[in-house]
């Protein structure tokens, strides 16, 4: 479930080439590549950006940072915090690591929502930080943190962590997250604050305004999380991540995608099966030494995802990847 194991997460430089020909495909990668669940984005003077899964043993387990001039060769920045805030490490005892953040830009501000959890476990939340700026370097760079946006707990069905955030066409803010359990959720948020709209906390005692439903696997474990919205031509497509992460080269990590007319849904695959009842087009799958994609995130025309290289021991590494659309308006990535 969308973080990374402590003996997993040793640093380290390597070089991934995987050529981008004229029909688009996947970059070429090189630099510090050690990241899982990337959040990407991309800033006024073109400088890329990822955000991603922390490290217990570095920073307190905070989310780290990357950046690249070039979206090819990346460099290591540091985290977000040297240390994670009080509150959140008395909300979720025991918890280690930040994982799966998600990057926003609205009216001038960085949203940054990330998940605190521990693996296996629905005591969770999504909390949000907030910033005028990506670069470190900036003397206005500071990530103030907001506190949290959603939480769940042992009387819940559903599991706090994963955010994918998308505006709709009238500006509303809708946060899909969601891992295991009921699968994948959504909730209405508001800007300025970036967090839920009011009147809309979900009760776990009645039930009353539950986070709405988006995909499910229909059978345990359901096996579906880390979602992420993308509008392209006037529909709304939901990537989501399927299987097994987090287990090195046996891990059975895939990536699905479905479409609907609006970012609530409902959501069909291709071959018009709702998500809902366990549809999905494949994305991406495991190929050669590259196994389990997923994690991924959108910026534009282009994915980041993480993948784990068998070649290599298992161990993740960062993709990106040119996210092409075809005649029928379908997302493809050649992998």
């Amino acid at each position: 479930m969308r973080r990374v194991a402590a003996a997993l997460l040793a640093a380290g430089v390597v070089t991934v080439l995987a050529a981008c020909g004229a029909t688009g495909g996947v970059h070429a990668a090189s630099g510090d590549l050690s990241t899982h669940d990337p959040a990407i984005a991309r800033d006024d003077d073109g400088t890329w950006w990822v955000y991603s899964t922390g490290n217990g043993t570095v920073a307190d387990g905070n989310v780290q940072i990357r950046s690249s001039s070039d979206g090819e060769h990346w460099v290591y920045r540091g985290e977000v915090w040297e240390e994670k805030p009080d509150w959140l490490t008395e909300t979720v005892k025991g918890v280690d690591n930040l994982w799966a953040p998600e990057l926003v830009r609205h009216d001038g501000t960085w949203y940054l929502y990330y998940s605190a959890s521990r693996f296996g476990k629905n005591t969770s939340l999504i909390a949000l930080a907030t910033n005028t700026t990506l670069d470190p370097d900036d003397p206005d760079y500071e990530w103030v943190d907001r506190g949290p946006v959603i939480e769940s707990t042992t009387a819940d069905d559903f599991n706090a962590i994963d955010p994918g955030v998308i505006t709709d066409d009238d500006g509303t803010p809708w946060m899909a997250f969601g891992s295991f359990w009921s699968g994948i959720r959504m909730v209405e948020l508001e800007w300025p604050s970036g967090l839920r709209a009011a009147g809309t906390a979900p009760d776990a005692t009645t039930g009353d305004d539950e986070p709405l439903r988006l995909a499910d696997r229909g059978s345990p474990p359901n096996a579906i999380e880390a979602p992420y919205l993308v509008e392209h031509d006037g529909d709304f497509f939901l990537f989501v991540s399927r299987d097994s992460c987090c287990q090195g080269a046996k891990s059975t990590y895939n990536m699905a995608v479905g479409r609907a007319d609006a970012p609530t849904g409902p959501f069909l695959d291709r071959d018009g099966v709702p998500l809902l009842e366990d549809g999905g087009t494949p994305l991406l799958a495991t190929d050669g030494s590259r196994v389990g994609p997923g994690g991924q995130s959108v910026w534009g025309d282009v994915i980041a995802f993480h993948y784990y290289d068998a070649d290599a021991g298992g161990a993740f590494r960062l993709a990106v990847a040119d996210l092409e659309w075809e005649d029928d308006g379908w997302p493809v990535v050649r992998w």
